[in-house]
C-alpha cells in the first residue's frame, strides 16, 4: 500500500469516527430534554398555570403548586428509601424489654438483688395510673389519639428549629420517640426521616394503649431508671397505679432531662417542672385548672437519701463475675434472667452478722492499736480514706455439690467493694500453716511413712515450742503445727509434687519455691482454701465450686445448668488412703491440738476436723475446717498486712467465726455426722 492509499484509508475511517459520533449526540438529544423538563417541571408546570394571572395571584399560585409538588416528589423519594429501611426491622422487638436479671438465694424465693440489662420493671397499661397517662399526653402528644404517628404540622417546624438551634428537633410523637428508643437509628435528618416510616409500621402492628404501654416501660426517666414502674418505686417508694396526679405530672414533667430536673438533684426545679405539666394539662383540656391547682399545693415526699441505693454485697459481685463466662461460653443474651444461686441466705445473713460481731469484740480487746471500723464511720467523709480498720472473708462450700453456701469478702460491699474472698492473685493473703496438710498428703501419695523426723535442717526452721523430735506422726505433726516435720515431709515429696496437689486442690497461682513455701509463705484465697479442704470429708474428690446453679430466661426455659448431662465436674486430687490419714490428723486437732478450743472451749459436739494457720508476724489469720456436709474457710487481717493483735493467732481471730457458723448449720438441714451407706 502506497503513502497515499494509507492516507486515503484514515481519512475514511476519521469520516466515519465524526458522523457515529454525531449519530450519539441525536440519539441522546431527546433524553437529555426529557431528564431537563423532569428536573424544571416543578417550577415550569406552576408558571404556566399561573402566568396569566395577576403579579399577586401569579406569586401564590406559583408557589403553593411548587411546594405541592416538591413535596409530592420528597414524599416519593422518601417513600423508596426509607420504607424498604422500616421493612427490615423486627416490630417484636418493640415490646422485648432488655429488663434486668433477677438473682434468688438457693430457696429459689429470697431476691438477693438484680443485675445486667436496664433497671426496669415491665407493667402493663392497666397498672399504671390514669393521672401519669393524661400527663405524658399532654406533656409529648396530645394528638396521640388522633395522628397515624406522625404530627405533619410538626414536620413544618423541624427547618424553623433547625435554622436556630442548628439541630433536628421538634415533630417527635409518642410513637416517633418509641421508635427512636426501640431501634439504634442513628443522628440527624437520616434518623428523623426513618424515625417517620418505623413510627408508621408500629402503628399498623400494634394498637394505641399498646404503644402507650411500651414507651411507659421504655423511657428514660434519670438514675439509670428506665420505665414508670422503676421510677415510681424509686422516687416515690409506691408503684406506679398508687401515684397521685401531682405525683404523675412530676414525673411527666423531668421527661425532657431527667438529671437535670431529677428531685434526687433538685427538688425546686422539679417542682417547677411539675407546674409547668399540669398547666399543659389544663390547656390541652386533660384536668381541670381546680384540679391543677389542688396538685400544685400537693406536698411531695422523696425517698429519703438513706434509702435510694442498694447497698453493694460480695455475693452478686461473685455472681456477676461468674455470669460473665457462663453468658459469653453459652451464647446468653443478658437481661430479663431468672438466676438462680447456691447462697443459703440463713447461712450468709448469719455469717455477716458473726463475722462483725466477733472482729467488734477484737477492735475492742486490750492492747489493739489500729483503727477500728466506728472511728472510720466516724471520721469526716471528705477527709476519708480507703478503709483501714480490720477486714475478715469466708467462703463456706457443700463438700457433695462444690455449692457455695456462703460468701464474705469483707465486713461491708458499700464502704469497700474488694472481694477478699475471691479477690485478684497479687492480693491474696499468706497461708500460714492450713498449708501443711497438702505437703502430708502428697508425701504420703508418694511412698512416705506414717512417721517424719522433726529435726532441724540447717537450724531453719524452727517448732513454736523450741522442742525437737527425731521422729513424730503426722497427727502429732499437724495437730502440733510442727514446722521442722513439714520441711521433711516437703523435701520427701519434692517442690514440683506438691505444687501439682496444691493445683488439683484448687490452687491456681500457687507455685512452691523454697521450702518456706512449706510452711505457707504462698497466698491464696478462701475459695480456694474452702475447696481444697473439702477434699478431705471427700476421701480425695474435689467438686468445681460454683455460685451459680441454674439460669432460666423469661419463660422458664432452662439456659444453664451448673450439673448439665453428666452432673458437676469433680477431680480426684488425692488417693483416698492418704487422704483419710490426713483427714483423721485433721480431726485430732479439733481435739487435743491447736484448733482443740472447738471442743473445749465453744462446746461445738458434731465431728468435724480443721487446721488454724497463722502468717509470719501474725499478719494473717485462717481456720479451716469441715464437717461431714460441709466446708468453711475464715481469713481475718489487713489490706496492708501488718501485726493484729500481740496474742492474735487463727486460733483466736478466725476459728470463733467459723464455730457460730457451723452451730447454725447443724441446727439447718446440714447433716455434720456420716452418713450410712445404703444397703444394696
Amino acid at each position: 500500500m502506497d503513502k497515499e492509499d494509507h492516507y486515503e484509508t484514515k481519512l475514511e475511517a476519521s469520516t466515519k469516527r465524526r458522523k457515529k459520533s454525531r449519530g450519539g449526540k441525536k440519539y441522546w438529544k431527546p433524553y437529555k430534554s426529557f431528564l431537563l423538563n423532569l428536573l424544571l417541571f416543578p417550577i415550569r408546570f406552576p408558571y404556566n398555570i399561573a402566568r396569566k394571572l395577576s403579579f399577586f395571584k401569579r406569586c401564590i399560585v406559583f408557589f403553593t403548586l411548587m411546594g405541592v409538588i416538591c413535596g409530592l416528589i420528597g414524599m416519593a423519594l422518601w417513600a423508596v428509601i426509607y420504607i424498604p429501611r422500616a421493612m427490615l426491622l423486627d416490630m417484636d422487638h418493640v415490646a422485648e424489654m432488655p429488663a434486668r436479671s433477677l438473682v434468688f438465694a438457693s430457696d429459689r424465693r429470697t431476691e438477693l438483688g438484680r443485675l445486667h440489662g436496664d433497671n426496669r420493671y415491665v407493667v402493663g397499661y392497666e397498672d399504671v395510673s390514669p393521672h401519669f397517662v393524661k400527663a405524658l399526653l399532654a406533656q409529648e402528644d396530645a394528638k396521640f389519639n388522633s395522628h397515624i404517628g406522625i404530627d405533619f404540622i410538626g414536620l413544618f417546624k423541624i427547618p424553623i428549629y433547625f435554622l436556630k438551634y442548628k439541630k433536628v428537633l421538634g415533630a417527635s410523637t409518642i410513637t416517633m420517640q418509641l421508635a427512636r428508643n426501640s431501634y439504634p437509628l442513628s443522628s440527624g435528618v437520616d434518623r428523623k426521616l426513618l424515625e417517620i416510616a418505623v413510627a408508621l409500621r408500629i402503628e399498623k402492628n400494634y394498637k394505641k394503649d399498646e404503644i402507650l404501654e411500651h414507651y411507659m416501660n421504655r423511657i428514660f426517666l434519670g438514675h439509670s431508671m428506665y420505665g414508670i414502674e422503676a421510677a415510681c418505686r424509686a422516687y416515690f417508694e409506691k408503684s406506679a397505679s398508687e401515684i397521685t396526679l401531682s405525683e404523675a405530672a412530676m414525673l411527666a414533667g423531668i421527661i425532657r432531662g431527667p438529671n437535670i430536673f431529677s428531685p434526687f438533684k433538685n427538688m425546686e426545679r422539679a417542682l417547677n417542672e411539675r407546674d409547668r405539666a399540669l398547666d399543659r394539662m389544663v390547656t390541652t383540656g386533660f384536668i381541670s385548672l381546680k384540679q391543677a391547682d389542688v396538685a400544685k399545693k400537693e406536698v411531695i415526699y422523696i425517698t429519703p437519701s438513706n434509702r435510694r441505693s442498694i447497698k453493694e454485697n460480695y455475693v452478686m459481685a461473685t455472681v456477676k463475675d461468674d455470669l460473665k463466662i457462663i453468658l459469653e461460653k453459652n451464647n446468653i443474651k443478658m437481661g430479663n434472667l431468672k438466676v438462680y444461686t447456691t447462697i443459703d441466705h440463713r447461712l450468709q445473713s448469719a455469717a455477716q452478722r458473726h463475722l462483725e460481731s466477733h472482729l467488734k469484740s477484737v477492735e475492742r480487746s486490750s492492747g489493739y492499736k489500729h483503727q477500728t471500723r466506728s472511728q472510720w464511720l466516724n471520721s469526716s467523709s471528705k477527709n476519708r480514706k480507703a478503709p483501714g480498720y480490720l477486714q475478715g472473708s469466708l467462703v463456706c462450700i457443700e463438700n457433695k455439690t462444690g455449692a457455695v453456701r456462703s460468701l464474705l469478702g469483707g465486713r461491708s460491699a458499700f464502704e469497700s467493694t474488694l472481694n477478699r474472698a475471691t479477690e485478684d492473685p497479687n492480693k491474696r493473703k499468706q497461708m500460714g500453716s492450713i498449708i501443711k496438710p497438702f505437703v502430708f498428703l502428697t508425701a504420703l501419695d508418694k511412698g512416705m511413712s506414717e512417721r517424719i523426723p522433726d529435726t532441724p535442717i540447717n537450724n531453719w526452721p524452727h517448732n513454736s515450742d523450741d522442742k525437737y523430735y527425731k521422729e513424730v506422726s503426722i497427727n502429732k505433726a499437724l495437730s502440733e503445727s510442727r514446722n521442722c516435720a513439714t520441711v521433711h515431709a516437703g523435701i520427701f515429696a519434692g517442690k514440683d509434687a506438691i505444687s501439682r496437689t496444691l493445683y488439683i486442690a484448687g490452687y491456681k497461682n500457687y507455685e512452691v519455691g523454697d521450702a518456706s513455701f512449706f510452711l505457707g509463705a504462698g497466698c491464696a484465697t478462701p475459695w480456694e482454701v474452702a475447696s481444697s479442704y473439702s477434699i478431705f470429708p471427700n476421701k480425695g474428690l474435689r467438686f468445681r465450686p460454683h455460685i451459680i446453679s441454674e439460669i432460666r430466661d423469661q419463660n422458664g426455659n432452662v439456659l444453664y445448668s451448673a450439673a448439665g448431662n453428666s452432673g458437676i465436674p469433680y477431680h480426684q486430687a488425692s488417693l483416698p488412703r492418704s487422704t483419710q490419714k490426713i483427714k483423721y490428723a485433721l480431726d485430732q486437732v479439733t481435739k487435743t491440738g491447736t484448733a482443740k478450743a472447738i471442743k473445749s472451749v465453744y462446746k461445738f459436739k458434731e465431728p468435724c476436723g480443721g487446721k488454724t494457720g497463722t502468717s509470719s508476724n501474725g499478719k494473717d489469720a485462717w481456720f479451716a475446717g469441715y464437717t461431714e456436709s460441709l466446708t468453711c474457710a475464715v481469713w481475718v487481717g489487713f489490706d496492708n498486712p501488718k501485726n493484729i493483735t500481740k496474742y492474735g493467732a487463727g486460733s483466736n481471730l478466725a476459728m470463733p467465726i467459723w464455730v457460730k457458723i457451723m452451730q447454725l448449720a447443724s441446727s439447718l438441714d446440714y447433716p455434720m455426722h456420716p452418713r450410712a451407706m445404703p444397703v444394696k
